[in-house]
């Protein structure tokens, strides 16, 4: 038998000797007689390599990228858990990080990732799981041989697997108030018990570790057996993408996963309905953590996915889920491609490994996403299965409390289980609105122009086009992309939209309102491949599409001529406050380190209004209330803009025109000029150096058992040179935070250190929600890690610190993926005020001198424990594990150099504030 790896090329790759023509839409194979699908505009080169142990592969290569990433989806999910050992699946998925026998220095994998530029993780679902990397490109080879490990011979030690029992049980405790989780697994356990659906999939410590124990079980030991029998070649699939050529791509993945075992393992499979028929034709009532009310749906289907090609659901959820005229949302709310943008590899790998498991490798790239076959008897045999009969109804409501007499084990769902009689079915058909339901009307927005536009002005960064009193407009044409997309922002300063709660709910309402109105577009305007949003935001309302340009100023135009004849319509006013009401009254269900991250936002930000605050005020509001504050919002505009991709300079300034005669200039005009002096600044609370301030707060769930801090660090505005310096500490600290604070002290699920950013005031952040420690001891456990992390930095040898400085470099100098990405950065620039369209060659320029005692000295200044410019804001919210430490900590005076902030309102007053880059016209400092 040839032990050479099988192998098929897709033309793209200059080792294959020719690049495809333009146009091709399939990437032709030039061995093994299969043609790999991809778009047109794609550029890159592919390779199928099956490796002698049966480990299927796809190759991926990429001159231009930046990252390399690699992904390995396994068949063997949750579904496979043995019985009474809820979790094992999952448990196995977090423990492949730690260590393995080439590497035993337990974290060495994520630390070598985090140092050279990436991220990693891994998820674990019914059938499947999935381990995935990015790094900068040129790391690839050493952070294969790592991850190849985890498939090869991993490290199991006994101290390791008991502590991460508690991270998978700590992940638990995170989801047990999630209404998300809840509901799902309440679906899974109304159904056959014998079927693996049922299954709990998360495993926690009753589960892995109590239970195990009672039944005799070494949680380890099967662990390794687990591993030992599922864990085989031929039942993963591997991506890997790079920038090497195809034949160096094939040698590396030969080299580094050729050791995997081939054990022969059969892949799994699970046959049968795993709804009988007791589970069908139900009404399920279950209270929710949230309020609100939901209905589902659901139907179980016989999966469809031999029939991809057909896509019958496709046809079906496009005519149901259609919400514009005529369709099935349209009656009910009035009852009361081949241009596919290039995405960040690490994405693509994962997507296209978990392909790989289902579909034939002519079809890894597309999938499903493209039927190819019209079938009408495809589309009757989905049909069939959608009756009454086969139905089940879940509908969730507070109301439910105290009318339910079951309960969901692994999370204490209440719920109760009616049978739906055939006399209620026909009852509810007989009433079922007489209204016309038709098929939907063309698409007036599906692109017909295609082309490129010819653009002379090749610029690298926005410039100012257009400036007039009411608008100003910058243009960034494609340069880097070439495809037939744009992307547009228009921001619209109001001062009056942020000057009370009452009106920053108002404007709120005004936003959703107009969304709503646009409604019947928004359907056809996604499907031919065109997005936008409106929304609130700190100076007023954003406007915000993207997608193909061709139909783009009809959809603007739309959606500016509703701005521009606005009128409250009193249903939908009471719907829209209706929501909003329930998303104010689920405030308090936020997860406790959701709410730290809150509380700090609104200690910083000068302008922020307190949610209650706000809640009180929609309470009062009513539709006339709207129509009288409307008038007054627009009164004092002036629109930002940037108009960016496959537009002409001409068409920009002709688009920003009409909308200014339609605001502006009418004989009714919405709108009136923003005089200089009424621009909005957003400025941020300097802190005291050599001060620690402390916000304890109760967690607004009384029922939450996990507590979290905030622990913030800041250290300086906006300058190129601490930027880098900042952006470098976090780089070094990351991983050995994230290892100390959550895998060994097992500290909670959620332990991170990050960079902050408002407004250009920059800090470090650590975060941690637990249930094993008080936000006080968190914060001390917070300040030992610094102590530990000071004799880290300070041992780092010159190598550690160049090779850090070059990861850096290495992700400053990323290219952007899509025009999404290349505006959002531009726009930031614009958006804060600081224009510094070269950030990232200057802040590149500052780390190529950066000197390891620089990076010290910035430690030694902001960071270290008890610096005497060191600026700190600890939140601390104390879940229902932690009252009496709560208590005690308000009742008790605060530390030295400790000063505790017992009203929020009167700290912000208090202090001074950072100046902002926000000036208008021209963009002065204030």
């Amino acid at each position: 038998m040839d032990s050479r790896p099988r192998e098929t090329d897709a033309p793209g790759d200059p080792a294959n000797g020719a690049a495809p023509p333009p146009a091709a839409a399939v990437a032709a194979a030039a061995t093994g007689g299969v043609e790999i699908t991809k778009p047109r505009n794609d550029k890159r080169g592919y390779r199928r390599v099956v490796l002698p142990n049966a480990l299927e592969c796809l190759l991926i290569s990429d001159p231009d990228t930046d990252k390399a990433a690699a992904s390995m989806s396994v068949s063997v999910g949750y579904f496979c858990d043995p019985d009474g050992l809820e979790g094992l699946a999952h448990f196995l998925e977090h423990m492949l990080f730690y260590a393995s026998k080439k590497y035993p220095i337990e974290d060495s994998y994520s630390k070598y990732i985090a140092e050279h530029g990436g991220s990693t993780n891994a998820f674990t679902s019914t059938e499947r799981t999935n381990f995935y990397f990015d790094v900068n490109s040129d790391s690839l080879h050493d952070a294969l041989d790592r991850f190849a490990q985890f498939f090869i011979k991993p490290l199991m030690s006994p101290d390791a697997v008991h502590r991460e029992i508690k991270a998978v049980d700590s992940e638990n405790q995170k989801n047990l108030l999630s209404d998300p989780w809840r509901m799902s697994q309440l679906q899974n356990h109304l159904c056959d018990e014998n079927h693996p659906y049922h299954k709990f999939g998360t495993g926690n410590w009753d589960t892995l570790e109590v239970k195990a124990k009672e039944k005799g079980l070494d949680t380890r030991l099967e662990l390794i057996k687990f591993y030992d029998s599922h864990y085989s070649a031929n039942l993963m699939k591997l991506v890997v993408y790079g920038k090497d050529s195809l034949d160096n791509l094939q040698n590396l993945v030969e080299n580094k996963f050729c050791d995997i075992r081939d054990i022969g393992r059969k892949p799994f499979s699970f046959p049968g309905h795993p709804c009988s028929s007791e589970h069908l034709q139900i009404l399920v009532k279950a209270v929710p953590i949230k309020q609100g009310h939901t209905l589902r749906i659901l139907w179980p289907i016989t999966p469809n996915v031999r029939c991809y090609k057909e896509g019958p659901c496709k046809y079906i959820s496009h005519l149901i889920g259609h919400e514009g005229e005529g369709s099935l949302f349209y009656i009910l709310k009035k009852l009361g491609f081949h241009y596919r943008d290039k995405g960040p590899p690490i994405h693509y790998v994962v997507n296209i490994s978990s392909n790989m498991q289902i579909f034939p490798p002519e079809d890894w790239l597309i999938a499903s996403s493209m039927p190819s076959k019209f079938s009408p008897d495809a589309i009757q045999n989905i049909l069939n299965e959608l009756t009454p009969g086969n139905v089940r109804i879940f509908w969730e409501s507070k109301r439910f409390e105290g009318q339910t007499n079951l309960t969901e084990p692994w999370y204490g769902t209440s719920y109760s289980v009616e049978a739906v009689p055939p006399s209620i079915i026909q009852k509810w058909v007989a009433e079922a609105p007489e209204e016309d339901l038709h098929l939907p009307k063309p698409n007036i927005f599906i692109p017909r122009d295609l082309s490129l536009k010819n653009v002379e002005e090749k610029v690298s960064v926005p410039f100012m086009l257009r400036k007039t009193p009411l608008s100003r407009l910058w243009y960034k044409p494609d340069t880097m992309f070439f495809t037939p997309k744009a992307y547009i922002k228009m921001d619209f300063h109001c001062p009056l939209s942020q000057s009370s709660p009452e009106s920053a709910v108002l404007t709120d309402v005004f936003t959703r309102l107009l969304m709503d109105y646009l409604n019947d577009y928004a359907y056809d305007a996604q499907v031919a491949g065109l997005y936008y949003a409106v929304k609130p935001n700190d100076t007023g309302f954003q406007v915000t599409m993207v997608g193909y340009n061709d139909k783009m100023r009809t959809l603007l135009e739309t959606v500016i001529g509703k701005i521009a004849e606005f009128e409250v319509r009193v249903d939908r006013f009471s719907v829209i406050k209706e929501a909003m009401t329930k998303e104010y009254e689920n405030f308090k269900f936020r997860q406790p380190y959701q709410q730290v991250l809150y509380y700090c936002s609104l200690m910083l930000d000068e302008q922020a209004w307190p949610w209650d605050e706000e809640f009180s005020a929609l309470s009062h509001l009513e539709a006339s209330d709207l129509g009288n504050f409307l008038p007054h919002l627009l009164a004092k505009t002036f629109i930002e803009c940037y108009f960016a991709g496959n537009i002409e300079p001409n068409e920009a300034k002709s688009v920003i025109q009409h909308v200014e005669d339609v605001l502006f200039n009418a004989p009714i005009s919405v709108c009136k000029p923003l005089s200089p002096s009424q621009h909005l600044a957003r400025r941020i609370v300097k802190l005291e150096k050599g001060l620690r301030y402390y916000y304890p707060a109760m967690c607004l769930n009384h029922q939450d058992e996990n507590s979290a801090l905030l622990h913030y660090i800041q250290t300086h505005q906006d300058n190129v040179k601490q930027n880098v310096l900042l952006h470098l500490l976090a780089l070094i600290g990351k991983q050995p935070a994230f290892h100390q604070l959550r895998s060994v002290e097992q500290l909670g699920y959620i332990a991170l250190l990050r960079q902050r950013n408002d407004s250009g005031v920059r800090g470090l952040q650590f975060i941690i929600q637990s249930t094993v420690k008080d936000p006080a001891n968190l914060d001390a456990r917070v300040e030992n890690f610094l102590k530990m992390f000071e004799s880290t930095l300070y041992q780092m040898s010159d190598a550690e610190f160049k090779s850090n400085v070059r990861a850096l470099i290495d992700m400053k100098l990323e290219k952007y993926k899509n025009i999404r990405e290349e505006s959002a950065f531009f726009w930031g620039e614009i958006s804060e005020g600081t224009l510094k369209f070269d950030r990232k060659e200057a802040e590149v320029a500052a780390l190529r001198e950066l000197k390891k005692e620089e990076l010290i000295d910035f430690f030694n200044d902001h960071v270290k424990v008890n610096a005497p410019q060191k600026k700190i804001l600890s939140i601390q919210v104390y879940g229902g594990l932690h009252t009496a430490e709560y208590q005690t900590i308000v009742q008790n005076a605060p530390p030295p150099q400790s000063c505790e902030i017992t009203d929020i309102y009167s700290f912000r007053r208090s202090r001074p504030l950072y100046g902002s880059f926000r000036g208008g016209f021209g963009q002065m400092k204030l």
